[in-house]
């Protein structure tokens, strides 16, 4: 009896004695403003940039669809998106079914950061998490844009979701995932979001098919200056995307916030350096897709590498990025129409797999003294492929179903006259 009585003030001690949460205003208020500015890189960045990159009779279909999209997946995420990703599990490959309904989620309860102690409200951790389960199957449309049924994209969208992003989120992003025990570095989504939405684009326009009049019709961006536009709200919106991925408001923000600066700059600059010499004329189309470039590259370094080595980075991937897209796609002769994989696709493997060299501490990163270039080159691999691999065979499958369900296509004529008018019955500019 004696022994349980110590035994009780002992536990009662530990409780009395052990740190208490703590919940910082100032990280709250940041994570919650992230939150909005990723959702603004979707509606309307990303509509606006893909938007303009279309002919005028689709670009309604495109806005629609980052709609829309945004809209399905803020539901989905809520309904079982969340406990599929962050549900608790030990599993390494999903997180299970134990917050299905946001089961257990109060104003109360609360999220890890980086820091021991240090938490956020869950709300905000879901919110958080939510738009970049938004971007991602938003980004995969610029693919097979202009050529797609709207009625396709929506289905996809929730299989797609479900089988291919919330599996990855979790092996890479929660604790008991299979390559965050690996020991992959990916702040913000390098493989999450870009090789996967990159892999599951180039896979979509070989399935899709080419546009009609592909190679013989004039498929000229209708607005570069809304391009523009997109553009430069993806920059700013980035900065919550990787900024915000910290969970903090701190140093290890900031680290990303800069990087997200000047990866962004030397990857605008190599791709207009390349287009001068190559083509004796820098375009904005391509100064806006270097942006895009670096954007992405830095995404899974941004809160690992000096920002030396981002600018470096964000000038490497986008050369690369750049050789895809003007060579390769037209080697192979795909139709990825807005160059999703040449971007989002080759930016996020050059950018996962750079991570592994740049952090190193010789290169001004924050690797530890005992940081092993090669060793964490070859995570970063492992973790490339499985993402290329996963990503790549299901998405496979549920294009197969989409187009076994509803169809992927839309009649030719349909096609020929524009989404905006046969899916949507409206016109996005009346002459």
């Amino acid at each position: 009896m004696l022994a349980l009585s110590a035994l009780g003030t002992a536990a009662a001690f530990a409780q009395e004695t052990a740190p208490a949460e703590v919940m910082d205003k100032g990280d709250t208020a940041w994570m919650m403003t992230s939150s909005l500015l990723v959702l603004f890189m979707t509606m309307p960045g990303l509509a606006l940039f893909y938007g303009g990159l279309v002919r005028s009779k689709n670009m309604l279909s495109v806005l629609m669809q980052c709609t829309m999209i945004a809209a399905v997946v803020m539901v989905v995420w809520v309904l079982w998106g969340y406990s599929f990703a962050f549900g608790g599990g030990t599993n390494p490959f999903w997180g299970g079914f134990g917050k299905l309904f946001l089961a257990g989620v109060t104003a109360d309860s609360t999220a890890a950061t980086f820091t021991d102690g240090v938490v956020l409200p869950e709300y905000v951790f879901i919110c958080f998490q939510m738009t970049f389960a938004v971007i991602t199957p938003a980004l995969i449309v610029g693919a097979f844009a202009e050529r797609i049924k709207f009625s396709a994209v929506m289905l996809f969208t929730v299989l797609w979701v479900t089988f291919v992003y919330f599996p990855i989120a979790h092996m890479v992003w929660d604790g008991s995932g299979y390559l965050f025990n690996l020991g992959a570095l990916d702040f913000a989504g390098g493989t999450v979001v870009h090789i996967n939405a990159g892999i599951a684009a180039l896979v979509g326009a070989l399935m899709v098919g080419k546009r009609a009049g592909y190679g013989t019709d004039n498929m000229a961006p209708h607005s570069m200056t809304l391009t523009m536009v997109g553009a430069a709200i993806l920059w700013v919106g980035w900065f919550g995307f990787n900024a915000g991925s910290n969970l903090e408001a701190n140093g290890g923000a900031a680290l990303a916030m800069i990087n997200t600066f000047v990866a962004t700059a030397g990857a605008a600059i190599s791709w207009a350096a390349i287009e001068s010499f190559t083509r004796g004329k820098a375009s904005m189309l391509g100064a806006a897709s270097g942006i895009v470039a670096g954007l992405v590259a830095v995404t899974p370094a941004c809160g690992t590498v000096g920002p030396v080595g981002a600018i470096v980075l964000g000038a490497i991937a986008s050369a690369i990025c750049y050789y895809f897209v003007a060579v390769v796609k037209v080697k192979m002769g795909y139709d990825d129409s807005l160059d999703v994989f040449g971007v989002h696709g080759i930016g996020g493997i050059v950018g996962a797999i750079g991570t592994g060299i740049f952090t190193a501490p010789s290169l001004g990163g924050t690797g530890g003294e005992d940081f092993s270039i090669a060793s964490q080159v070859w995570i970063q691999i492992v973790a490339v492929l499985v993402t290329i691999v996963w990503c790549g065979i299901i998405s496979a499958i549920l294009y197969k179903v989409v187009d076994a369900v509803v169809g992927l296509r839309p009649t030719e004529e349909a096609e020929r006259q524009g989404l905006d008018l046969t899916s949507h019955g409206e016109v996005a500019y009346h002459s």
